[in-house]
């Protein structure tokens, strides 16, 4: 079953960790077969502690098990499976591991790899006050420093908008919702900006890479369906509101549609 909606799917941001690193390995795996000779599509990650005045802190699992809607086999918690032998092990109360960040770079592996590109699909805690952000904003500048085309997607819409053009040079459709930065290198204080309605299907954008090469174009819409149908997520439960809450138009709409769809009765 696919989603009900054409195109980014807010019940999916609640589920953000696995749609997350998802999309930076789909999208390194739909570059890399359009890239010039020479480049190359690269998953790094960025590590940061969240502070405890952050609200808390979020555990992001390298993967999850979770309980979809079947009904579970009764099983005892502590027995293995047959044949196979489980070591006991010593229980260590340590301080909390540092939350990651994965992020994509295009590379020229011609050059000592030198960095070309570097795309980000934006998280909460790039959004919110706090070390995440922090970093972020401080990788921005780096960026801008080094020469290095940018492409920043937001398809979360909790927290503020940060993008590497300022908030206030945004039209206002582009301050809500979904959207997209591209900041190309060579062209210093000029940023394209791609608005993502909720009712529309996600677009293709163009990935800048070295200024001799031609842009690449990255299907977002293949993305999050890729991750619709890989990560299982046809046992989303479509009743309750999503969070963060919609704006009352598109509330009214995403319920039509929902009913539309037989999702929510």
């Amino acid at each position: 079953m696919t989603s009900p909606f054409p195109g980014m799917d807010p019940y999916l941001e609640r589920h953000w960790g696995d749609v997350h690193s998802s999309l930076v390995i789909y999208a390194r795996d739909q570059l890399q077969r359009k890239l010039p000779d020479g480049l190359r599509a690269r998953v790094e990650e960025r590590v940061f502690v969240e502070s405890p005045g952050d609200g808390g802190r979020s555990i992001i699992p390298d993967v999850r098990v979770v309980e979809g809607g079947r009904a579970a086999k009764a099983a005892t918690a502590s027995a293995p499976e047959p044949g196979v032998a489980v070591a006991e092990p010593v229980l260590i109360v340590a301080a909390d591991e540092p939350a990651t960040q994965t992020y994509l770079v295009i590379i020229d592996a011609r050059s000592g790899d030198r960095v070309i590109t570097v795309m980000e699909f934006l998280s909460p805690s790039n959004k919110r006050p706090g070390d995440g952000r922090t970093l972020y904003l401080v990788k921005q500048q780096e960026l801008m420093r080094g020469g290095v085309n940018s492409v920043e997607i937001d398809l979360v819409r909790d927290g503020v908008r940060t993008f590497s053009i300022p908030d206030r040079l945004l039209p206002d459709p582009h301050r809500r919702g979904y959207a997209a930065c591209v900041r190309r290198a060579r062209l210093t204080g000029q940023f394209e900006v791609y608005a993502f309605p909720l009712r529309e299907r996600l677009p293709a954008i163009r990935i800048p890479l070295r200024h001799t090469d031609k842009d690449v174009a990255l299907d977002l819409q293949t993305l999050v369906e890729q991750c619709y149908e890989n990560g299982g997520y046809d046992t989303i439960d479509y009743r309750p509101e999503p969070h963060p809450p919609l704006a009352a138009e598109d509330a009214g709409w995403v319920d039509e549609l929902l009913r539309e769809k037989g999702r929510r009765a």
